[in-house]
C-alpha cells in the first residue's frame, strides 16, 4: 500500500510571484555562485537554473554595488529573489529598495537592535518577507556553554531568539532556516522547532560536501526531514555546479512523493553481460528528458537478457545488446534498432508518446 506524507501545516507567506507554506508545493532553492555585480553572468545562470527546475533563486550581497545590481537582475528573470545578507544592516536595506523578494539575515550578526528594527521597518513598508537563518556554525557562545556544545537545542533556541527579536518589533512575515553539516543533528533541530513554531521552514543540509558525499548527505537529512512532513522549501547544497542542486532536490521529492511530474530514469548497475557503454547511456539519457514534460519512468537496461523483464516497472525502456539495441513499451519489445540509433529513437518516443 502507497504511504502519503502528511506535511505539517505551516503560515503562508507570498514571496515575490511564489507562494510557500500551507499546502503549497515544497519549492527547490538554489544560489547563484557567480559574483552578483556581473549582472549578465547573474542571470544567465539563473535563466538555466530556472529551466532546470528552480523555483526561487538566492544571491549573495556583500557590497553596495551587488545590492543595487539586484533591481536590473530581477527585470531579466522570472523567478522570485532573494538577497543573502550578512553583517552590514545597510546592505539589507538597498536590497529591499532595489527589488528584492525576500532577505535571508542572521539577526545575530546584523548588530544592535536600533539596526534590526530599520530593517525591520523596510521590510514592514514593502511587505517583504525575511528568511532567519541560523547555522550550527554561527551558534552564539552563550548557548554553546548552555548546551555543552553545538547542539539542536542550541541552534533552535537560538532561531526562536532571533525570530522572538523580529516578533517584538511588529513583523511576523517570516521564514526561518537552521542549517547544520551534521545530519542527525540538522534532522534532529527541525523535529524539534517544528513544534515550537508554524512558520515555513526552508530546509536543507549546510555545506554538504562534494557532488557525490553533498548527494548521499543531503538525501539521507532531507528525506529523514520531509518525511515526517516538515519542511516548505529545499535546497540541495553542494560545492560544484548549482544545477546539479536542482537536479539532485527534483529527485529526492519525487521519490518521496512529494513532487509529479518530470521523467524518472532507473537504469541497472551493469555487470558482465552488459554489452553497450551503460554507464554513458544512462547520463545521456537523463540530460535528454530534462526537457519533456512527461510525468513517466524511463528505464535504461544493459543487455537484452533481462532488460525487457527489468523494465517492465517502466513506461518505456531501452536495453543494448550488441550492435543493437531494444525498445521496451511497458515490459513489451516494441522495436529493434541499431545501437548508434537508440537514444535518438527513444526521445522520438518519448516526444511522441501517447498511453
Amino acid at each position: 500500500m502507497e504511504t502519503t506524507i502528511v506535511r505539517k501545516k505551516t503560515k503562508e507567506v507570498q514571496i515575490g510571484n511564489k507562494k510557500i507554506g500551507a499546502n503549497n508545493p515544497i519549492l527547490i532553492q538554489s544560489m547563484t555562485n557567480t559574483k552578483t555585480e556581473d549582472i549578465k553572468g547573474t542571470v544567465e545562470q539563473i535563466r538555466k537554473l530556472t529551466a532546470a527546475g528552480c523555483d526561487i533563486i538566492r544571491c549573495a550581497v556583500p557590497t553596495m554595488e551587488a545590492a543595487k545590481v539586484l533591481e536590473k537582475i530581477k527585470k531579466q528573470i522570472t523567478i522570485p529573489l532573494v538577497a543573502d545578507i550578512h553583517f552590514d544592516y545597510r546592505l539589507a536595506i538597498a536590497a529591499m529598495e532595489h527589488g528584492a523578494d525576500k532577505i535571508r539575515i542572521n539577526p545575530g550578526n546584523i548588530g544592535s537592535k536600533e539596526k534590526i528594527k530599520a530593517v525591520i521597518d523596510v521590510a514592514k513598508e514593502r511587505h517583504i518577507p525575511i528568511r532567519v537563518g541560523v547555522n550550527s556554525g554561527s551558534l552564539e557562545k552563550d548557548l554553546i556553554e548552555k548546551y555543552h556544545g553545538v547542539t539542536a537545542e542550541g541552534i533552535v533556541e537560538s532561531a526562536l531568539d532571533k525570530v522572538h527579536i523580529i516578533e517584538d518589533m511588529g513583523y511576523d512575515n517570516l521564514v526561518i532556516s537552521i542549517k547544520s553539516s551534521d545530519v542527525l543533528m540538522c534532522v534532529k533541530a527541525h523535529e524539534l522547532i517544528a513544534d515550537k513554531t508554524n512558520y515555513p521552514l526552508h530546509v536543507g543540509i549546510t555545506e554538504s560536501g562534494t557532488v557525490t558525499s553533498g548527494n548521499i548527505k543531503s538525501a539521507i537529512g532531507l528525506g529523514m526531514i520531509l518525511g515526517q512532513g516538515i519542511g516548505d522549501t529545499i535546497r540541495v547544497s553542494l560545492t560544484g555546479d548549482p544545477l546539479e542542486e536542482i537536479k539532485s532536490a527534483k529527485i529526492i521529492l519525487r521519490t518521496l512523493g512529494l513532487r509529479k511530474g518530470g521523467i524518472e530514469v532507473v537504469s541497472c548497475p551493469t555487470c558482465g553481460r552488459t554489452r553497450i557503454d551503460l554507464i554513458g547511456l544512462a547520463n545521456k539519457v537523463e540530460d535528454m528528458v530534462a526537457d519533456i514534460p512527461l510525468d513517466i519512468k524511463v528505464a535504461v537496461m544493459g543487455c537484452v537478457v533481462n532488460g525487457p523483464g527489468e523494465a517492465k516497472e517502466a513506461d518505456i525502456g531501452i536495453a543494448g545488446g550488441i550492435g543493437e539495441g531494444l525498445i521496451i513499451k511497458h515490459g513489451e519489445v516494441y522495436k529493434k534498432v541499431k545501437e548508434e540509433e537508440l537514444l535518438e529513437a527513444l526521445r522520438y518516443e518519448l516526444l511522441h508518446w501517447s498511453e
